[in-house]
């Protein structure tokens, strides 16, 4: 080996000497190899981090290195022991009562006490064991990870928890935030995590959709409101002039056994709609079909069977809209609500009912056109919502 090494060396030499080229950099290189490494700076156990936190502990120092091999271990203990707690979180969360443990006096409550304050515990030192790691502030930190920053905002919502329950404050607002810890889960799992910033990734990219499903709402909104603003009031009144007996008691118009949710909506003289204050159903009486009028009312003997219904003539709009008076067209806002239920196929029959009782029975056709193309239903064609990735990929694998 080394009389090669010396005959390589007397060939490099007369080659350089005659003006001939000499062998590749590349084979000094990796000769001189032991040489540069010898006179280079010494290298890090972690490159990509940053060499030193808090001005003066290098990656080396113990507090610091027990930390980085707790966190970037490939299998790490610490990691399947976070699964594990966030998942006996979601347990935990699961078997809370609200209602029932509001002052925490049962013994099941005190146990889930006692977990809650051992799951913020574990969160606490797992967010003090990476902040030592890879320190707070930086590209490379602690807070430069969105998932991290998402993690120090729960365990912060916990020591505001805490703190409020030593001074005896109420602030169950900051409670609410117990529900974001199973989300910590994402950061633990790679494949979700990049699921899921994909997922967040692809929202900008909707902003075509959402602009056309908002002019899509605008322009069926604006037919609504000029067709039917009101009308779902519509309600069969007494006449002004009628005098009905002191001792018997008469609502001011006609109510359904289940009024609120299926209302008799009539229809106005200047409109065509499908029912009218004629078409009431008479008045039934223990089972007993009422058909004598108001002259065979006897004050002294409240037995006869009267039928009120038909004294109910006069079709007016009253104050009560149905269904707690969310449904209606009386404005641009309620009116992409009712369009935003129609869409969802839930419940649209009724509405749709409502307004033609009210209206016109060819009023159909704006609900019909509506559902073709706002609805998310494949049997119905086209839609302006996108397909989600699982149902494009089903499709394709079809």
């Amino acid at each position: 080996m080394a009389e090669d090494g010396g005959n390589l060396s007397e060939d490099q030499n007369g080659r350089e000497a005659e003006g001939g080229p000499s062998l590749p950099r590349t084979f000094i290189r990796l000769n001189d190899l032991s040489e540069a490494s010898a006179g280079g700076e010494e290298t890090l156990p972690y490159p990509t981090l940053a060499p030193v936190v808090f001005f003066y502990l290098k990656q080396t120092t113990r507090p610091r290195s027990w930390c980085l091999k707790m966190v970037c271990n490939p299998y790490p203990f610490w990691s399947r022991a976070s699964m594990l707690v966030i998942l006996l979180n979601c347990v935990t969360l699961g078997m809370f009562h609200p209602c029932e443990d509001i002052d925490c006096d049962s013994e099941r409550c005190k146990i889930l006490q006692d977990f809650d304050d051992f799951i913020f515990a574990f969160f606490a030192v797992e967010m003090v064991i990476k902040m030592v790691a890879l320190g707070i502030f930086g590209k490379k930190c602690y807070l430069g990870d969105t998932w991290n920053r998402l993690d120090f905002f729960i365990v912060l919502a916990g020591m505001l928890e805490y703190s409020l329950n030593l001074q005896n404050v109420s602030f169950s607002a900051v409670r609410t935030v117990r529900v974001l810890r199973p989300l910590r889960a994402i950061n633990r799992v790679p494949s979700m995590r990049i699921l899921v910033t994909l997922l967040l990734d692809t929202l900008p990219m909707l902003g075509n959709v959402l602009l056309l499903c908002f002019f899509v709402f605008f322009i069926f909104g604006i037919v609504g409101v000029q067709l039917w603003a009101g009308l779902l009031r519509n309600r069969c009144f007494l006449p002004e002039n009628f005098s009905k007996p002191l001792t018997l008691e008469l609502h001011n118009y006609y109510h359904t056994e289940n009024d609120d949710e299926n209302p008799f909506i009539c229809s106005q003289p200047r409109e065509n709609g499908m029912r009218l204050c004629s078409s009431l159903p008479k008045l039934h009486e223990e089972g007993l079909q009422c058909k004598m009028d108001m002259s065979a009312y006897n004050a002294t003997d409240n037995t006869t069977c009267v039928n009120w219904n038909q004294y109910y003539t006069n079709c007016s709009a009253g104050e009560v809209n149905p269904f707690k008076g969310a449904i209606n067209f009386d404005n641009i806002g309620y009116a992409w609500i009712a369009i935003f239920q129609v869409i969802t196929l839930e419940g649209w029959v009724d509405i749709m009912y409502f307004v033609m009782d009210s209206h016109s029975f060819y009023n159909f056709i704006y609900f019909i056109l509506l559902i073709i193309v706002s609805s998310d239903d494949p049997k119905l064609g086209t839609s302006l919502w996108p397909a989600s990735p699982s149902r494009a990929a089903a499709t394709r694998s079809c």
